[in-house]
This record gives structure tokens, sequence and C-alpha cells, in this order.
């Protein structure tokens, strides 16, 4: 008898452990917004020690370009400023858009973001509803800033999401659409250069998680983002002469 009452004991346990984890959409977006803050509150200290001049090149997005901390010197002359944060997903973009766009007035906006979306939960969830957001975020900045262009880099189909890449697949065709047929938006597919001849990863690419990239691996993003970058950067600045 005592047996059954402690195994019933915890399985109520752990039944109340599950629930006080089911968040509402409006706790689940203050419970993002304050495991951000740390990070914008870096990103004030910064603007407050070094400003950035508004009307130059901004990088958003998730941890693949905030580990990317040689992007300022790997763009040089450009006027690059990275506002990426880790973890964070398309809705998280759009929430931090006063925070991670408003302040600099960029021309131009180098955007990565949708991975953790697809690998967020058991279930894969709909890349249509991923890129959604993604458009929503390219609406706002045409509402705000209608000269800004946005380059958009393809997720990349790295080895821990395999069971995934056709999401994967699906998210970037969406977006590559999207910016074929909308003004002031580019598509750049950087996995072609995270692959082999045979078109497996390169693993010595990444980390140990399969997912991020050893810091020398930028030299490979930089190769495919730069020629695209300063061809938009000088159609910006041609067009503000």
């Amino acid at each position: 008898m005592k047996k059954i009452l402690l195994l019933l004991s915890f399985c109520c346990a752990v039944t109340s452990g599950w629930a006080a984890e089911i968040l509402s959409p409006a706790e689940e977006a203050a419970k993002r917004w304050k495991q951000y803050q740390p990070a914008f509150d870096a990103f004030a200290e910064q603007d407050r020690v070094t400003p950035f001049a508004p009307g130059g090149i901004v990088f958003v997005g998730s941890s693949i370009f905030r580990q990317w901390t040689t992007v300022p010197e790997q763009m040089a002359p450009l006027p690059v400023l990275n506002r990426a944060f880790g973890g964070s997903r398309t809705g998280d973009q759009l929430a931090r858009f006063d925070q991670v766009v408003t302040p600099y007035a960029p021309k131009v906006i180098v955007y990565y973001c949708g991975s953790n979306d697809l690998k967020a939960g058991a279930v894969a969830e709909d890349p249509a509803a991923i890129f959604a957001r993604f458009r929503a975020f390219s609406e706002r900045v045409q509402a705000t800033l209608p000269q800004t262009r946005i380059i958009f880099v393809s997720s990349t189909r790295s080895p821990d999401r395999v069971g995934r890449w056709e999401q994967v697949d699906h998210y970037n065709a969406l977006a590559r659409a999207y910016c074929a047929a909308t003004p002031h938006r580019f598509f750049v597919d950087i996995n072609p250069a995270l692959v082999d001849a045979s078109g497996h990863p390169r693993l010595d690419l990444y980390k140990e998680d399969k997912l991020h990239f050893h810091p020398p691996s930028y030299v490979e993003f930089a190769r495919v983002i730069r020629p695209v970058l300063e061809q938009v950067w000088a159609e910006v600045s041609r067009s503000a002469k």
C-alpha cells in the first residue's frame, strides 16, 4: 500500500511540474523577453561606449550570427554592427525590433534566424509559420525604413538537424521566393559552402554540438555573404547621391 501511495505521490508531483511549465503565449513572451535582457543591457553599454552611426549595416539573428564575433573586421571597411542574440527565434526578432533595428536606422540588414524555430519542440513547426514571422519583420522594416535592404541568409542544414532538413529546405525556399519577388530583398544560400564534394556537411567546420561553427569557419560565411553585401551597399550608396 505504501508503495502505491508513493507512486501516486510521485506521479502527482511530476504532473504538477509539467503543468507548471505550460505557459500562455503572453507568459512565454514575457519569459523570453526576460531571458534576453542581459544581452540587450550589454548592447546598450556598447552603444554608450562606442556609438554606431545610423545608416550602416546591422547583422541580426540568432547564435549563428552572435558567435560571428569577427564580422566587423571581415566586412571592413563596410560599416557593420552585430546585434544578433543567441537562442533567439523569428518571433524574438519581431519583439526586439525596436532594440536591434530602430536605434541604428540601418541601410542594410543581414538576417539569419529560423534555425531555433525549426529545432524547437518534439515536432517541427510548420516552416510556413516561421517564414510568416520573417515576412512580418520584413514588412515592419518596409513600413519604418522603406529604403532599407534586407539580405536573408539561408538557414543551415546542420548535422544535428538531419531529420529536419526537409523543413529547413522548405523554409529557405519560401524565403528565396519572397526575396525574388520583393524589392530590396535578397537571398543568400550559405549551404553550398558548408558541404563537401559529395554534398555531405563538412564536419570540420562545426563544433561538437554539430550546430554551431568553429570561429575559423566564418571565413566561409564571409566568402559567400561579402560579395552580395558589397553589391547591395554600392546600390544603397548610389541611390543616396
